[in-house]
Order: structure tokens, then C-alpha cells, then sequence
């Protein structure tokens, strides 16, 4: 005689399998999974990217206020701003357009 196993143990192990298989999904893509930190990663190197950008260029900004002050004044980069803004050229030079 062979004896068949409960319907209960069935069960059990079916509602077992079925939460490892949810909570194998979750850890892989859900809202705290590792694609999800893939993605947090990705972006956050691209923010420090943009971040390092940003202070290049404010730094930048802040080199030309200083050429510009009135403690300081360059006037190599006055008259390349005169002649950029204004569109001033001497009287002997030639413009090619």
C-alpha cells in the first residue's frame, strides 16, 4: 500500500514556492530592488557629472567677473567683449565674413 501525501502538505509547499518566487521578484525589481539601484547609481554619477560641470563654469564666470572688476581690470578681455557685443572692429583690420 502506498500512501499519498496529504492534501495540506501540498498546499504548504505551493504557497512556500509561490512567496520565494514574489519575494525573489521583489528583491530583483521591485521599487528597493538591484535593477532599481542599477538605475540610482547610473543617475547619481550623472548628477555628480552635471554637478562638476556646473562648478566649472561657475568658476569660469567667476575668473571673468574678477578680469571685469573695477580692482582689477584686463583690458585684453574688455576689448574682446567690446568688439564682441558691440561688433567694433579697428581700422586696420580686415573682417572676413
Amino acid at each position: 500500500m502506498t500512501r499519498t501525501p496529504p492534501f495540506g502538505t501540498l498546499i504548504f509547499f505551493a504557497i512556500a514556492f509561490a512567496l520565494s518566487l514574489y519575494f525573489t521578484f521583489a528583491a530583483v525589481q521591485g521599487d528597493f530592488g538591484l535593477f532599481r539601484r542599477a538605475e540610482i547609481v547610473a543617475e547619481s554619477q550623472d548628477l555628480r557629472n552635471q554637478l562638476a560641470q556646473v562648478r566649472a563654469e561657475v568658476a569660469e564666470m567667476e575668473n571673468l567677473t574678477k578680469r571685469m572688476s573695477d580692482d582689477y581690470l584686463d583690458l585684453d578681455l574688455l576689448d574682446e567683449r567690446a568688439r564682441s557685443v558691440l561688433g567694433m572692429v579697428r581700422t586696420d583690420e580686415i573682417v572676413i565674413r
